[in-house]
């Protein structure tokens, strides 16, 4: 064993007040995150919009097929004739001459409908009948509209399930019609089937299956199961849409806010830069409401008047900006989604929100502008119009601006130089490095100046999901509590990766369509921010060799921190009066610690501590395979008196370790 470390903090200290909303979530639909993924929608290719441009094979009817049993006859086109909205203009249309034994259309969701059996899912379609001299010519049956049958099947053909719809109106004209079905046993990969009931023509649109039982319940809602683990996080702000899918593949391509919003067939459906189909269906009312559900402040991102620099469109390749002549009404965008969140349901605004169903304002307070741009005289001129704008009229929300993909270089250095120019309250800095960058770098904020705008690190994470990765991060993150006054937010990125479907690695949370793996990086995250404290008190550390002392106290360098990976934060809870203590053991050898708590007895601190412990191999993930490689445990520590009102815990802390106790107190 190495020797032993000593551990000495004053815990009736005033100390140093922190951000208690330092861990939050950055949420981007990325590796099938939303649509295929936190999105509980059911269907893939729901209104017939997938195309090309997303990727070479795919095109309306992609992961749709036709259904023609026994001597069934269908012709299945995509028609535009008559769309049931300007944003949603294409559809299927099903010309049946014989119905046979099944006559109509398939899809099998995002590789295979997971069904549990016995649980209800929601169904619904947009149907049309065509009658009396479509353009395909009349039936026997065209003057009379007819019910259709939905129905959930195996791969094998089994009926799991099926409901009937009545007939759309006999007349042009587009009608919603829903059902439920209880799934008769569980299936990982189900599939539903729309099938016609006789003769005749229809058209078909926002075909769509979501299971009863969404997160909270909500109509058009959540993964239940994915969306608690991410709830688990207690994360306290949730940043969305993005991330590069917020300025988009061109300036077409850029995330429009208010596009996202109102009834799902209303909404447009676009390509999603990561090269998939995003139906908008997870928009910024279900954005907003997902935050308020699990307690977290919304963070927004829009786009700065400008598309990301890396796109490949039409016009070229680089960043461009909107015109001049349009940024007028962008600008008032802006300033729409503020309204839109906080206003009175008087406004204009404020009263599309009530109509989806929240009359109370959503309570923002922060609003990201740009994501990783260039800081070209094109973003500058674009930026200062948007936050001129906001900050004339809401001055009470936090406008964060952006300094590029990288903790250096030159885009980090212009866009703080903006920051500068403008006294931003806050800027968004990004980086994906090598975990030995973060256990050399654990001091990076130390010397940042207070004076000037705040740091929100709003995409971080070592490369790689092994264990060695969590415990570089866990060391930064104590770096980060102790100037959570200067960075008073942080959120590791992506959260979400679909299994077969990454367009990035490492991720925080990987899934399946029926289960999830919270990683190692994802324990070290929670153990953060549910033990997380609003004031800072200063540990003094001692022992461990003089090579290897290492601690908080300003006097350590880089190359101890590389050698041992020893650190060590104590925050305070001033809602219970809570003292916690976080250490993290980043090297091979298990260490005799000994914490000395001074002013206990001031405190009121309690005789017992709740110890959490993240320990294990440090090439360990959980994965498919290991689901549980490693985990917390949690257990109980004694807190010793020491005379004189103090106490402390003396206990060995295991190699590759993150061990926090949570030692309670009073207010």
């Amino acid at each position: 064993m190495a020797e032993p470390v000593t551990v000495s903090v004053d815990a009736g200290a005033k100390g140093k007040a922190i951000s208690r909303d330092l861990v939050g979530i950055f949420f981007e639909d990325i590796n099938y995150a939303a649509d295929g993924g936190l999105y509980a929608e059911m269907v893939q290719n729901r209104s017939f919009e997938y195309q090309a441009t997303e990727q070479p094979n795919w095109g309306p009817m992609s992961f749709w097929e036709v259904v023609q049993r026994g001597e069934a006859k269908v012709m299945l086109m995509v028609d535009a004739a008559d769309p049931l909205h300007a944003n949603n203009p294409k559809y299927a249309v099903l010309k049946v001459d014989a119905v046979g034994e099944g006559a109509g259309i398939a899809n099998a969701g995002f590789g295979g409908m997971a069904l549990t059996g016995g649980e209800a899912y929601d169904v619904s379609l947009f149907a049309m009948h065509l009658h009396n001299g479509n353009r395909w010519g009349k039936t026997a049956n065209d003057g009379d509209a007819f019910p259709l049958i939905v129905r959930f099947e195996s791969a094998d053909g089994e009926n799991l399930g099926e409901a009937q719809l009545e007939a759309p109106m006999p007349k042009r004209t587009w009608k919603r019609l829903s059902a439920t079905i209880m799934a008769r046993r569980t299936e990982k990969a189900a599939r539903l089937l729309v099938l016609a009931t006789q003769p005749g023509g229809v058209a078909v649109d926002v075909v769509s299956v979501f299971p009863q039982k969404t997160f909270r319940g909500r109509k058009n809602g959540l993964r239940a199961d994915l969306a608690q683990v991410i709830a688990d996080l207690k994360p306290k702000f949730v940043r969305f849409p993005g991330g590069c899918l917020v300025h988009g593949n061109g300036l077409s391509n850029m995330y429009r806010w208010k596009d996202t919003i109102g009834p799902v067939e209303e909404r447009r459906e676009q390509e999603n830069l990561w090269r998939y189909h995003q139906t908008a269906g997870l928009g910024y009312f279900e954005y907003f409401q997902f935050c308020e559900d699990i307690g977290a402040a919304p963070l927004p991102v829009v786009p700065a008047g400008v598309c990301c620099q890396n796109a490949a469109h039409s016009q070229g390749l680089g960043q461009k900006g909107l015109p001049m002549a349009l940024m007028g009404a962008y600008v008032q965008e802006v300033l729409d989604l503020i309204e839109y969140a906080n206003g009175p349901v008087t406004s204009v605004w404020g009263a599309k929100r009530a109509a989806a169903g929240h009359p109370e304002p959503f309570g923002l307070r922060y609003l990201g502008v740009g994501n990783e741009d260039r800081i070209t005289p094109v973003f500058k001129e674009r930026f200062e119009m948007i936050y001129k704008a906001v900050k004339a009229k809401h001055r009470e929300i936090v406008l964060i601006g952006t300094v590029g993909p990288f903790h250096e270089g030159e885009d980090f250095e212009a866009g703080w130089k903006i920051a500068d120019e403008l006294g931003l309250a806050m800027v968004d800095e990004h980086y994906y490095v090598a975990p030995e960058w973060f256990l050399a770098n654990t001091r990076r904020y130390d010397a940042y100046d207070r004076k000037k705008s705040k740091v929100y690190l709003g995409e971080w994470a070592s490369r790689g999901n092994k264990f060695a990765n969590a415990l570089a991060e866990a060391a930064y993150l104590t770096g980060l509590e102790r100037n959570a006054d200067v960075v008073p937010l942080a959120s590791y990125a992506p959260l979400l990766g679909k299994i077969g479907n990454t367009q990035w690695n490492p991720n925080l949370i990987y899934f399946s369509n029926t289960e999830v793996f919270p990683t190692v990086n994802y324990w070290v995250q929670q153990l953060f921010s549910v033990n997380s404290g609003d004031v800072w008190l200063e540990p003094v550390v001692s022992g461990g060799g003089a090579a290897n002392a290492v601690g908080v106290d300003g006097k350590v360098g880089a190359v101890e921190w590389e050698k041992c990976g020893f650190a060590v934060s104590v925050v305070r809870d001033s809602a219970s009066g809570d003292v916690i203590v976080k250490i993290v053991n980043a090297g091979a050898e298990a260490r005799s610690v000994q914490v000395e708590l001074k002013g206990v007895s001031a405190r009121g601190l309690s005789r017992e501590a709740v110890k959490t412990v993240l320990t294990g191999d440090p090439a360990a993930v959980n994965d498919a395979k290991t689901p549980r490689a490693v985990v917390p445990v949690t257990g109980k520590t004694a807190v010793v008196a020491a005379g004189g009102g103090d106490a402390e815990i003396a206990e060995a802390v295991a190699g590759y370790s993150l061990t926090v106790w949570r030692i309670p107190g009073k207010k």
